[in-house]
């Protein structure tokens, strides 16, 4: 994404202007009539005494903000490139395996079993292919406004059964991987195709970055009367504490290691955060360090609850 320089360059303007004015002000204090300080200084003199001190703590602040900006968008352009190398290898991996798979079977006849056992792995490149656009069309929802989310009630136990399933499925888990606490099966307002998404991606995080075998636990519990708590914990790597905060920034991934063991976008918790305020609730990220699992709690209004105000 592009971002707009216009700012920083009008304060880059303005804050040549203010030298200049400064050195011009001071250039006259100096070639002024000499006098004994003990004399004191005449109303000019402080005036441009008390100018020049206010315009240096100007540049200086603004140099200071210059360099903040320039730091955030070298950062953010070296997660974009890391983005488009992510999705240029998520992208052309299984197509080179589809173009593979597809010259053979055109090449040559192979037998019913091989044949079955082909076409069974070209439709796992193509469900990795959905899925990388449907990672980045989500990143695109989930930055519209909240007023255009479609609300009703939504049975927490039942969706969150339904993406357990489909992540068991996906990385072929056993049943016992994924156990869910949900005594109440409470409703929550929001929309449940994009709940869908946000619980998805926590639960796909929670099997990537977890060393066999796989522990994930979710459990769900009512909060102050008018909302529900939805916390997925893991047995997994772990998050460092000082990047609990960054991990739901767009294109954020921790740690280069990760980054290499585990595919990704660096989307994900971006999504999940942007999704879930767009229903009117949060989500926060907790861990004791790397090697200590993770937790994510997503809060959310029950459908009993007032309506939700857009974030």
């Amino acid at each position: 994404m592009r971002r707009s320089i216009g700012i920083p360059l009008a304060l880059g303007i303005v804050l040549a202007i203010l030298l200049l004015a400064l050195a011009v002000g001071w250039q006259i204090l100096v070639v002024g009539e000499p006098r004994p300080v003990a004399a004191g200084l005449s109303t000019l003199d402080w005036v441009l005494l008390i100018l020049g001190t206010l315009f240096f703590v100007l540049v200086l602040a603004g140099m200071v903000w210059l360099s903040a900006w320039l730091i955030r968008e070298m950062r953010l352009n070296q997660r974009q490139r890391a983005f488009l190398d992510a999705v240029t290898h998520e992208m052309k991996t299984p197509l080179a395996s589809l173009r593979l798979y597809v010259d053979t079977l055109t090449r040559h006849d192979p037998e019913p079993e091989r044949r079955r056992h082909f076409l069974s792995l070209m439709q796992d490149d193509l469900a990795r292919i959905d899925r990388t656009v449907d990672q980045v069309l989500a990143a695109a929802r989930a930055e519209e406004p909240s007023g255009t989310v479609r609300r009703g009630r939504v049975r927490l136990a039942e969706i969150l059964r339904e993406c357990i399933r489909e992540v068991q499925s996906r990385h072929a888990l056993p049943d016992e991987s994924m156990q869910l606490e949900c005594p109440t099966d409470p409703a929550v307002r929001g929309d449940a195709g994009e709940l869908g998404v946000v619980f998805r991606n926590l639960l796909d995080n929670a099997v990537k970055y977890s060393d066999a075998p796989v522990e994930v636990h979710v459990r769900v519990a009512e909060v102050g009367g008018d909302r529900v708590d939805v916390d997925i914990s893991d047995r997994g790597i772990g998050i460092p504490v000082r990047e609990l905060r960054k991990i739901f920034q767009r294109f954020y991934r921790v740690g280069r290691d990760v980054q290499r063991t585990a595919a990704g976008l660096g989307l994900g918790l971006f999504i999940v955060r942007n999704l879930v305020r767009r229903q009117g609730g949060h989500v926060v990220a907790k861990s004791e360090g790397s090697g200590a699992g993770s937790r994510f709690v997503v809060t959310l209004r029950t459908a009993s609850g007032a309506e939700p105000r857009a974030q």
